[in-house]
Order: structure tokens, then sequence, then C-alpha cells
């Protein structure tokens, strides 16, 4: 991998950047290797790296059906934060965030980590509440957020509208200064980038359609489109098509997967300096580097696999966005979206073993998944490499649903972000 510098940008600036390569490798499938990871998106891609770097396994591929970074990594609306209510969650996704601080200079690749904040808003007492308990849980496991009063809101979020005519008006919020946002794209190709420089395999365009299993039980490779892959070790990070690929094993998982919408302003000048999330009217705004607006919805009310999703999903958005920033009502929509997201019974990820030896998953990430990428990727890559979880996935097992040690964060979870 030729890295970037000053140096070389330059150099390339004088011959019109042509002597750029590939970013990464397409290589044929091995016969066998000794982890596969199923799925190409920011975990996957994330797990095969800090197999590479921390564990030292570079026999290792990366099965993406599609495109790199053509699922959800691509689909979101890539904000990050850490405040989560509970202490498991709360390590999970701080852990992902100090990654998240030094990881443009790690994969030497900017990802546009903009830490500008994201205020959550209360509209009435219950959010009060809740928000000012979010905020004491996050300080005592040394998480920064703050409670803000309605005008302090305001003078951080200058488009905010306070005024007490609002239908949910404004009573103050909950702000973590370090949260922020990243680029998606970018995120995908720096992982992409850093797992093939240390000879992991990215195989593009190859369907798992099987998962084969031998005579003990254990599972010993995958049927692909482009014929049978053995493995040591397989790791199914697939999001919204896990539940398919794990019943190829024959085991039976307890997701749900929706259709999760988004969309995009025209772009214009910068005016919005944060990421601003309303539970209560269900929608949330940020500026992109681009300058367009954009905005997030819940799910929606029906299982499908449609990246299309329901129009009064975003029409209700809409309006939400409107009544909190009444500047914005003249602004043009220039293209929507959707991705397919897994949900849990408890809303918090499943990463570890399964009934199946030598079978590994990390899913039902829900609405939150993009955040958690590099938290997820090396803790994942730690319980593959060892046959063990990490201490901060180990309470995210699959078991948990039969033990009843759930971890329900549906609360912080109820917005889509």
């Amino acid at each position: 991998m030729r890295r970037f510098s000053l140096t070389s940008l330059l150099s390339e600036s004088l011959r019109g950047h042509t002597g750029w390569g590939r970013q990464w490798r397409a290589p044929e499938p091995k016969p066998r290797y000794d982890v596969v990871i199923v799925g190409g998106g920011g975990h996957g891609l994330a797990t095969a790296y800090y197999l590479a770097t921390v564990h030292g396994i570079t026999n290792v591929a990366v099965l993406e059906k599609g495109w790199i970074g053509g699922g959800n990594t691509g689909r979101n609306t890539t904000i990050i934060r850490s405040n989560y209510l509970y202490d498991e969650s709360a390590a999970m996704y701080e852990h992902a965030l100090k990654l998240w601080e030094g990881l443009s200079q790690e994969l030497n690749y900017n990802i546009m980590f903009s830490q500008r904040g994201v205020l959550m808003l209360a509209h009435n007492i219950h959010d009060v509440q809740s928000f000012k308990r979010h905020v004491y849980a996050n300080r005592l496991n040394g998480i920064d957020n703050e409670w803000l009063s309605k005008e302090e809101c305001k003078e951080f979020c200058p488009p905010l509208d306070i005024s007490g005519s609002l239908r949910y008006p404004v009573l103050g919020g909950a702000l973590q200064r370090r949260a922020g946002t990243a680029r998606h794209d970018a995120v995908a190709w720096g992982y992409a980038r850093g797992a093939d420089d240390r000879g992991v395999d990215i195989i593009q365009n190859c369907e798992v359609t099987g998962i084969r299993r031998d005579a003990s039980g254990a599972a010993v490779g995958v049927e692909t489109s482009r014929g049978f892959i053995g493995a040591g070790r397989i790791g199914v990070v697939a999001a919204g098509h896990t539940s398919t690929l794990m019943s190829m094993a024959g085991v039976s998982m307890p997701l749900e997967s929706y259709p999760l919408q988004a969309l995009v302003s025209e772009p214009v000048k910068p005016c919005f300096p944060c990421v601003v999330m309303s539970n209560a009217v269900h929608a949330y705004l940020s500026q992109s580097d681009k300058g367009e607006l954009v905005i997030g919805a819940g799910t929606d009310q029906y299982t499908s696999y449609s990246q299309q999703g329901g129009l009064h999903i975003t029409t209700h958005t809409l309006d939400a966005i409107c009544e909190l920033f009444p500047q914005f009502t003249r602004m043009r929509m220039l293209r929507s979206w959707g991705g397919i997201v897994d949900v849990t019974p408890d809303r918090s990820p499943i990463i570890g073993k399964t009934p199946v030896p030598n079978l590994f998953v990390n899913c039902g990430w829900g609405t939150g998944g993009f955040k958690a990428t590099p938290g997820s990727g090396h803790v994942f890559a730690h319980t593959l490499a060892t046959g063990t979880p990490h201490a901060i996935n180990a309470p995210f097992t699959l078991d948990r649903f039969r033990t009843g040690r759930l971890i329900d964060e549906a609360a912080a979870a109820a917005v889509a972000h």
C-alpha cells in the first residue's frame, strides 16, 4: 500500500495523479483460510484489519456478495457517540469512540472524523428525567455528557427554535461534545486498504450460499457463488441478512430485519454546527461536508428486506424537522435511500460464539451500528483469534436471551442513529 503524505500528494499532483494504484487487490479465492469473514461492510473489514494488526492472523478472507461498502456502511447517517445508558453498552461505544479519535492516523486515510457534538433534545418531563439519568450514568462511566438548558441548546445550535409555541417545546438537552460524524465510505475504504496491505484477501461479488458442517457438526467452510472455501473459523457480519445466513448452519437468531430510511437536502453553505436528535418527534439532523442536510428517521413498522420503505415515515420526519428548524422549510430534498437493519429484542448487539463450533457471529446492531465500527471489529477480532470473548463483548452473548440477562437499550436507540 502506498502511503498518503504531503510528499506523495505533491509528487502525484505534478503528474496529474496518474501514479496511484488500486487501493486493494482483487484476488481469486484460496481453497482455505484460517478465518473467513462473511460481510464486507465496516464491521467485517474492521475485524479483518484487527485480526491482522493485533493478532497477526493474515490468512483471512472477507467475502462480500456485492461491493465493498455497498450495504449499510454506505447507507447510514454517519453519527458517532457513546452516551449509552447501561454499563455494558457504554463500555462498547466508548471503546469505539476512543478508536475513532485516532483512526485517520492509524489507517493513513482521512475518514473525515468531526467531533462537532451530538445534542439530544428533551420535550417533556419524562425526556428531562431520562436524559439527566443518562448524563449521570455516563459520568459514572467516565464518559462526557452534560445537561443544557433550552437557552444553552439555542446557543450551541442557533437554528433551533426554542419558542413555547411548538407542538413539542424544547425544555433542554443532553450534549456529548466528543461525539460527531465521520465519512462512512472513507471508513470502509480505509479499513479495506489497511487489511489488504497486511495480506487479507478482499473478495467482492462472492455470495455465500451455504455453510458446510462436518460429521461432528463443526463449521468447516462456506459454499459460495465462486466455489467452496474452507475455513478454520467463520465470522458472520452481515447485518440484516444475518438470519438468512445463520439458518444455513441450522442456527435460529433472535433478529428482525426492518427498512430504515434517510435523506439529504440540496447543498447549502455551512449553517448547522452539530448533530441534533429528538426522540419525541422522531428525527435527527446534521450537515455534511458537502453542505447537504442529512436527515434520518425511525425504522418502518414492518419487517422487510426492501430498501425503499414507506413514504409516510419520511413525511413525518420532515414535518418534525420543519417544526424544530423553521429556516429549513423551503429546502428541497435531493435524494433518499434505505438500508436493512437487524434488531434484537433488547436493541443490543450479539457478538460471540454460536452453538455451532467454529462459527461466530457479530450482529444485532440495529440502527446504531456505524458508530460502533472500530470497537466492534476490535473485540470481534479478539473473539475470533482466541476463541474467547473480549471483556467488553462478553455480556453481548447469544445466550443472554436464554438466561434473561438482557441489555435493554431501547430507550437509547429510540431514534434510528
